[in-house]
């Protein structure tokens, strides 16, 4: 049963454009949920109406499904499609998560406060499961590909950095003036890092594809939903990351 808030109309009809939170609320209160992207893929049975990418939703038919909130996120969402949303009279909720903290608080307003559930217990989990987290010896400076063809890794305030901070890996870009650098493969291999995390989205890594690049350095074969997205994955990501970074060696 949904609980709504008090003094605000009910929110019965979301659509989400952006893969963590559609998760986060399929897994609080999935009947809400009546339109998603095509990247939305947990959870898996999801049966909701699809609007297309994140960065080209059909805003024709999102507006359609009359949603009373649309859940967006200021990275992963285009500017001008949100404003179209909002031409259209919808309630647009654009969130911004770049640390650990900042995910854990927009997770409560988008699920509390937008949505106007109570604050599911999987949020809980998510918080104890990260608390104690600390980094075992020095930080060991990392590479983090997110995309080949061109080279693209993780620069500053990201999300996955600050994961992979308290996980004790350093990303030896998180200095430089973009969020996500194009950066050639030589530089790469000359930057000074001890280890490459390769994470299976948004490039799909794999042991086949991507160590070959990184000659003489460990590599460590990472769930991209774990270090990326922020919702329900947050209760096993940093044991799955932790074991992850482990069998590379460090």
């Amino acid at each position: 049963m949904v609980q709504h808030r008090s003094g605000r109309p009910a929110v019965r009809r979301v659509v989400s454009l952006v893969p963590s939170l559609t998760e986060a609320v399929a897994a609080t209160e999935p009947g809400l949920l009546v339109g998603a992207t095509d990247w939305c893929d947990h959870p898996a049975e999801l049966g909701v109406v699809r609007i297309g990418g994140t960065k080209n939703p059909d805003t024709a038919r999102i507006a359609a499904l009359a949603p009373d909130l649309v859940l967006a996120n200021e990275e992963e969402n285009r500017a001008p499609d949100l404003g179209a949303l909002r031409a259209a009279g919808l309630d647009v909720l654009v969130t911004e998560v770049r640390t650990l903290p900042q995910a854990f608080t927009e997770l409560e307003r988008v699920l509390v406060r937008g949505c106007g559930l109570a604050r599911p217990a999987w949020l809980a989990d998510a918080e104890d499961a990260w608390r104690d987290v600390r980094a075992a010896g020095p930080a060991v400076p990392a590479v983090v590909p997110v995309w080949r063809r061109p080279w693209m890794v993780l620069g500053r305030d990201t999300f996955a950095g600050d994961l992979l901070a308290r996980l004790g890996v350093a990303n030896v870009h998180a200095g430089h003036p973009e969020r996500y650098p194009r950066i050639p493969l030589d530089e790469l291999n000359s930057c000074g890092a001890e280890l490459a995390v390769l994470p299976d989205e948004p490039y799909r890594f794999t042991r086949d594809d991507g160590p070959e690049s990184f000659p003489g350095l460990p590599c460590a074969l990472v769930s991209g939903r774990h270090l990326t997205w922020y919702g329900p994955s947050l209760t096993e990501a940093a044991a799955v990351l932790g074991a992850a970074l482990r069998a590379a060696g460090r």
